[in-house]
């Protein structure tokens, strides 16, 4: 799941990694430690080759990656996942739901063996595990009424115009807002999602902001509400905005992700791709950049 929703605590797996998560893991590791020595020297490439089950490990977050009613992945980034395995020559997969702040020590313990979960590339977590080149991109989006009466279009319209702005506490959103410059006593951060959808919608806040996709499920479900449309994305420099999301895997496993980069190259963006994923609200304004790899976002 993209950052635009969090803060810079979701951007740092060691300081996700809490007691309680170190204790469980730890336990698992030890239960697997074994197993997981014996099989060290087959890959992953290995195990699609001789027919073996493929574990993913995604958490449910709509529309990234999420469990349906009988526990199969459903979300855009699963469907992706699928559609890649199946060209690398298998379509037996076992998915691994787990919270998000467990996906990569579960991916360290050897729960599973890829993180489906749509989690941004970002130079910390390029320490603990390896990404695929980008399958899609965040630009961030604003929230207004229904109308767009303030006729808001951007982050530098809602500076301009002296707007009140409201947004998530300690999302990626006030950096960005402050980047900008919308004035401090202009910028209101509150709990989460719901506050920021009600603040807008009883005009206590002109505008509001989020993730792309969050932003629009939520105009999706409230008909008095609606995402600007165009929107131009913010052309300022903060950590993870926007976001790319990839694919991510143990940090022994390069030739794995070769394969899937390989793969890629004609995949993104193809008609196969985006009927796999259209059905979960992805369309051509989520593309990565074209050339992008994730060892340019490794460096920050």
């Amino acid at each position: 799941m993209h950052d635009w929703n969090h803060g810079a605590s979701k951007s740092n797996p060691s300081k996700r990694a809490t007691l309680k998560g170190m204790v469980a893991f730890g336990l698992a590791a030890m239960a697997v430690s074994f197993t997981v020595g014996a099989s060290a020297a087959e890959s992953l490439l290995d195990k699609i080759k001789n027919g073996e089950t493929i574990r993913i490990g995604f958490s449910n977050e709509i529309p990234w990656a999420y469990p349906g009613k009988n526990n199969e992945p459903l979300g855009y980034v699963n469907a992706m996942t699928l559609d890649i395995l199946k060209k690398l020559g298998t379509t037996k997969v076992e998915p691994v739901v787990a919270e998000w702040g467990s996906l990569i020590p579960g991916l360290q313990a050897g729960r599973f063996d890829i993180i489906t979960g749509g989690m941004s590339i970002l130079p910390d977590r390029c320490r603990n595990v390896l990404f695929t080149n980008p399958i899609d991109k965040d630009p961030g989006a604003l929230l207004v009424q229904k109308g767009n009466p303030k006729e808001v279009h951007s982050f530098e319209d809602v500076r301009d115009k002296g707007l009140i702005f409201v947004t998530g506490a300690g999302w990626a959103s006030v950096a960005v807002a402050q980047k900008v410059g919308i004035a401090e006593d202009k910028i209101v951060q509150v709990a989460g999602l719901a506050e920021v959808l009600q603040a807008v919608k009883t005009g206590r806040a002109d505008v509001g902001s989020g993730g792309y996709y969050t932003m629009q499920l939520a105009a999706e479900k409230d008909d008095s509400l609606e995402v600007p449309d165009p929107y131009t994305p913010p052309q300022i420099v903060v950590p993870g905005i926007p976001g790319y999301a990839a694919l991510a895997f143990p940090l022994d496993q390069q030739a794995a992700v070769d394969a899937f980069n390989a793969v890629l190259k004609d995949y993104i963006g193809s008609n196969e791709m985006m009927e796999s994923v259209g059905k979960y609200g992805y369309t051509k304004t989520t593309l990565p950049d074209s050339g992008l790899t994730a060892a340019e976002l490794c460096k920050g």
